[in-house]
């Protein structure tokens, strides 16, 4: 990563512009073209540099729900369980925790209904119990990390 790198990611947390060239937009104030901006964030992207780009939606305002949800995976079904819950396309993100409930997802749907069909889809394919944990109440925490 260099300084230009460094610049981008400075710039981008926290008022990505909305108009009809955003790109354009951030890469001129960068002193950069538009190009070569959109290049470095797919490379830093391609590297893991950056592991996402992108807005973060509140989707119950959208009428949508989402809910963080666990399950207790034995270690010896631990891969096949993760490869049927990844495809589904209610799982926006999964990770392995060091826990009785070792794998742990975001579930994300359209509306809050599915979020039990979603539950109920996983426990017919895995035979395991999902264990759901709603929001109860939710806090902003802006966290820019200057590169």
């Amino acid at each position: 990563m260099d300084e230009t790198d460094r610049r981008i990611i400075n710039a981008l947390q926290g008022g990505f512009p909305i108009c009809d060239d955003p790109y354009r937009e951030v890469a001129d104030k960068l002193g950069l073209s538009e190009t070569e901006l959109i290049a470095r964030l797919q490379r830093l992207l391609e590297e893991k540099t950056l592991t996402r780009f992108g807005p973060m939606y509140q989707v119950e305002r959208m009428g949508g729900a989402f809910v963080l949800a666990a399950l207790a995976v034995p270690e010896a079904e631990y891969e096949c369980v993760a490869e049927t819950v990844n495809g589904l396309p209610e799982v926006a993100h999964n990770y392995r925790r060091e826990h009785a409930l070792n794998m742990w997802f975001v579930l994300a749907t359209e509306t809050p209904e599915g979020i039990p069909a979603a539950i109920e889809k996983i426990e017919r394919a895995t035979g395991l119990t999902v264990y759901a944990f709603p929001k109860l109440k939710e806090y902003f925490v802006e966290m820019k990390l200057h590169a």
